[in-house]
């Protein structure tokens, strides 16, 4: 018997010290892998420095540049995933942002910046032409030695515990799916899938060093096995990569954060560290985009917001609520050109984009004039050709019916509707509206095991050839730029007046350069508009801003040609590629199948119930 005690009592020990060991915190050896890693950082982008020296004053071949690149680029990888949880600002702008010119505010006024950092010397090497820009690269690459002096400072005495490592690991996962595999990080090496590989690499390196979780570690094997086999841009399988290596990995990664410590809020994204997939409905933090928090928010609140928006005494004239322009059955669109005014025979300016998924972004309308939810319903209610009202006039019209008196009771017990708590009514209610349930979801999160091989190759092709995901991020296929999800992008396009026709023209509206913030105001927003989610697009036509485009065929055609400059206009600074895709029909069809299977207008159905 008391052998047998024994047994017991030495399994237990064995257990109690197998589950502690998963949360080991050796922080020496932690804090001497980042140390070496950053030294060894350092020295590549000095070695670099040289290189591109060296090839300015044409002592060096191309050859040795490329080659000083990619080595740089595969150092920073290694360590991306705590350098970019620690310092995502300063990354984008220094480090490895996208070589797009952008801006920066001084109070009132705006100036054009030139990009900097290890993307923008990737395209420029790998491009058509490093000859003639041989000087502009060893300036940035000097320019990147003083830039990581200035970081490695800081992160060489930084301390990681495991929530840090465990969140760091996960935004990394988010990195690869979004950034990495998609080519978005190599503009011009097109080297995302063995750069992938390297990030992993580095993931698993600290993961053996601060876990002993075989199940971790198996995972990370799993997918790092699988990109040294299938190293092949355009032939790569994404959707299996996604769903049978990274997702197990996210999810294990989600299993080890440990509630145990007090949790680290992340004002740099939105990411639930709880979430087990990278495609499920609570990958983000909806309130993360909010001026309501969770704790306020309430299904009464909710349904007082669903009554308003369904109101069409929000409207002076009585004759336009939320729901004339965002029909739940068209998926909170119109399916018009553009959109009706209180004014007859006269629309607003643009078309009306869906209210699907609307909450995950930090930016709102097309020319990303607004900058929560509740500032957007704000510029409708006070536009002339719109709702054209106050909140006061609104409240007063809503106070004499009783029926209001009694939802707002059910939501704020003892208080009187206001402009407050009709702001908060209304966000709460369009941030229900989540779309992330569609026939693709589910398949990527394993709950069905069949889809059409046409969709899977549409997906591939989104995400790789036809360079689609790197704007339409995934998961939420919109302009919410990974791996923080904190800011909306805009593109310019060259979208035309129609796409019909021979004569070809660009549309008129200066989008972005034309949103009344003075500090925003640079040709560099000429023609800019917010990049528009692509889930739901087949209950969403027509397309675009102005509505020219009514099938995504049309769509699909502008894109494959290069936007407006593939078709020979100028467009100043377009984002999108002016090169023609070369994608076949039979691709074409493909990705249309995909962003088809990207259907969910459940939550549409769900406001029949609100049909007052």
């Amino acid at each position: 018997m008391k052998t047998l005690v024994c047994i017991a009592v030495i399994g237990l020990i064995i257990t109690l010290l197998s589950i502690l060991s998963a949360f080991r915190i050796p922080e020496q050896i932690v804090e001497i892998d980042q140390r070496a890693w950053s030294q060894e950082l350092a020295q590549s982008i000095a070695k670099l420095k040289q290189v591109a020296e060296a090839y300015n004053e044409q002592i060096l071949p191309l050859d040795s540049l490329k080659s000083a690149v990619s080595q740089t680029r595969a150092s920073y990888k290694r360590v991306e995933f705590l350098i970019v949880y620690s310092y995502p600002d300063y990354v984008e702008s220094r480090i490895n942002g996208a070589p797009l010119l952008h801006i920066n505010r001084h109070g009132s006024r705006a100036g054009v910046v030139q990009p900097e950092g290890l993307q923008v010397l990737d395209e420029l090497i790998f491009g058509d032409e490093p000859e003639e820009e041989k000087q502009e690269i060893a300036s940035l690459a000097n320019t990147l030695v003083n830039s990581y002096t200035t970081l490695k400072k800081d992160f060489d005495k930084k301390k990681y515990d495991s929530d840090d490592i465990v969140l760091a690991m996960r935004q990394e996962i988010v990195s690869i799916m979004s950034l990495g595999i998609t080519g978005f990080d190599t503009p011009g090496s097109a080297k995302g899938i063995s750069e992938s590989h390297v990030a992993l690499q580095g993931i698993q390196l600290f993961a053996d060093a601060y876990f002993a979780d075989l199940e971790l570690k198996a995972a990370l094997n799993a997918a790092i096995s699988y990109l040294e086999k299938n190293s092949d841009f355009e032939r790569f399988d994404r959707t299996q990569f996604i769903r049978d290596y990274l997702n197990p990995i996210y999810a294990r990664l989600a299993d080890l954060y440990s509630e145990s410590h007090a949790f680290k809020s992340n004002s740099s994204t939105a990411l639930n560290p709880l979430s087990r997939n990278l495609f499920a409905g609570d990958f983000l933090d909806p309130y993360f985009y909010t001026e309501l928090t969770k704790q306020e928010d309430s299904d009464a609140l909710r349904e007082l917001g669903a009554r308003l928006f369904n109101e069409p005494d929000l409207s002076l004239s009585g004759s336009l609520s939320c729901k004339s322009c965002h029909d739940p059955a068209k998926g909170f669109t119109d399916g018009k050109k553009k959109s009706m005014s209180n004014v007859e025979g006269k629309t607003v300016e643009r078309n009306s984009p869906t209210l699907l998924n609307a909450v995950y972004a930090d930016r709102y309308f097309y020319d990303l004039r607004a900058f929560t939810l509740e500032q957007q319903a704000e510029h409708v209610i006070f536009n002339d050709l719109e709702f054209n009202s106050a909140y006061s006039e609104i409240i007063d019209r809503l106070s004499t019916d009783h029926s209001y008196k009694i939802a707002v009771e059910a939501a704020y017990p003892n208080r009187k509707l206001d402009r407050e708590m009709l702001s908060k009514a209304l966000a709460s209610y369009v941030l229900s509206l989540q779309s992330f349930d569609s026939p693709f979801d589910r398949y990527m999160r394993g709950e069905t095991e069949e889809i059409a091989a046409e969709v899977k190759a549409g997906f591939n092709l989104f995400m790789g050839k036809a360079a689609c995901g790197t704007c339409h991020f995934a998961p939420t296929f919109a302009g919410l730029v990974p791996p923080q999800f904190q800011k909306s992008e805009s593109e310019i396009l060259g979208v035309l007046e129609s796409p019909k026709g021979m004569m070809r023209k660009l549309d008129t509206d200066m989008g972005r350069n034309a949103n009344n913030l003075s500090n925003e105001e640079a040709w560099i927003y000429d023609r800019s508009f917010k990049t528009s989610t692509v889930r739901n697009v087949a209950l969403t036509a027509p397309y675009f801003h102005n509505g020219a485009y009514t099938t995504l065929e049309e769509v699909m055609e502008f894109y494959n040609k290069g936007g407006g400059a593939g078709y020979g206009l100028e467009v100043k600074n377009q984002t999108l590629s002016g090169e023609a895709l070369g994608l076949h029909p039979s691709e074409i069809s493909a990705i249309i199948a995909f962003m088809n299977a990207l259907t969910d207008n459940s939550a549409g159905g769900k406001s029949a119930q609100f049909a007052y």
